[in-house]
């Protein structure tokens, strides 16, 4: 196929005889190569290429593939609103991003910063009052040196019954079990009057009271809180008994925050507190109380409690905590230090 006009390349005056010359042709379906021979003789060789086609049938190929994508997005979100609205009695509330935007006034007030982002102060449209706790997490009152921010003992005594309160709705008188999973003390907020309430559910399990164990497939948690057996099935399976690990691990990291205390009613409260987090951090979780137990030995006389074995080193893993001592919590021996 010849085109109907040809726009040729003038041959410069340096080059050989052997530089192939290119003829172009005007905007049409086909182009021609003219090659110079060794002897001056033109030669020609004509490729024909029909774009038209090929181009519209690329077009057509790639309008297919999203017209496919959008029918499978379309697809799985329906299968999301089918899901939703089976369990709608179970429904959180969604928010688009301009509502969440609308809400925060623009993302105008930072709270905190979280695992799973930063946080927000907001109101809420239906003008649903969410608590705002200006006293910021436990971590800061625990560990902190700062004269303004020094808990007596007394306080650091009813945070922890407070901690162990909450757990215990979610682990026994929710309609599901909720296993939290990130117990920590940056987790834990104040309010004015210095009571904890629990946060940042981002990690939670939830599973049915029926169940006794959890089936999970990643480690959820903060290092440092993270209970044994979530890491390795060595020790046994994850259950409710993995929040109580983490709570052990604040207990304790909050008794180390402090200084000496002064006086004797500050030490049965220092010795109580260490001898339920180092009951609650027991390696294998049957060893470990439920927080109905915690309370109970929180709530207990500190002089009436055993000193558990070696967290790290269970004689016989198929032993309970309740057994291990043989009486009930309340009725434990007192703990007798050598000298």
């Amino acid at each position: 196929m010849t085109p109907t006009s040809n726009h040729r390349l003038k041959k410069p005056t340096d080059m050989g005889r052997n530089t192939p010359v290119i003829h172009l042709a005007k905007p049409g379906f086909s182009y021609r190569v003219t090659c110079l021979g060794g002897d001056g003789r033109e030669m020609y060789a004509e490729y024909g290429v029909t774009l038209g086609p090929f181009l519209l049938l690329l077009i057509l190929i790639v309008m297919y593939w999203f017209y496919r994508q959008k029918k499978i997005k379309r697809k799985d979100y329906q299968k999301i609103e089918r899901f939703l609205e089976d369990y709608k009695a179970l429904k959180p509330a969604r928010y688009s991003y301009a509502d969440i935007k609308k809400i925060t006034n623009k993302f105008k007030d930072k709270v905190g910063q979280g695992g799973y982002g930063t946080v927000y102060r907001g109101q809420l449209s239906n003008d649903v009052c969410v608590a705002f706790l200006p006293n910021d997490s436990l971590e800061k009152f625990a560990s902190s040196n700062h004269k303004k921010r020094l808990l007596g003992w007394k306080k650091l005594l009813e945070i922890p019954m407070g901690i162990a309160e909450g757990i215990k709705y979610l682990h026994q008188r929710c309609d599901q079990q909720i296993l939290h999973f990130n117990i920590k003390p940056h987790n834990i907020l104040l309010d004015d009057n210095l009571n904890p309430k629990i946060s940042d559910f981002g990690q939670v399990k939830l599973y049915s009271k029926e169940q006794s164990v959890v089936s999970m497939t990643t480690a959820k948690g903060t290092i440092g809180y993270i209970a044994p057996e979530v890491f390795s099935r060595t020790f046994e399976n994850v259950s409710y008994k993995s929040d109580i690990y983490s709570f052990g691990m604040l207990l304790l990291e909050m008794l180390g925050g402090k200084k000496n205390f002064d006086d004797e009613g500050d030490a049965k409260i220092v010795k109580k507190l260490a001898i339920v987090g180092l009951w609650c951090i027991q390696w294998y979780p049957v060893d470990r109380p439920s927080m109905h137990g915690v309370i109970q030995l929180l709530e207990g006389d500190g002089d009436t409690l055993i000193k558990p074995p070696n967290p790290f080193v269970s004689s016989n893993p198929t032993l309970g905590m309740g057994q291990l001592s043989g009486r009930p919590f309340n009725e434990l021996e007192v703990i007798v230090e050598s000298e």
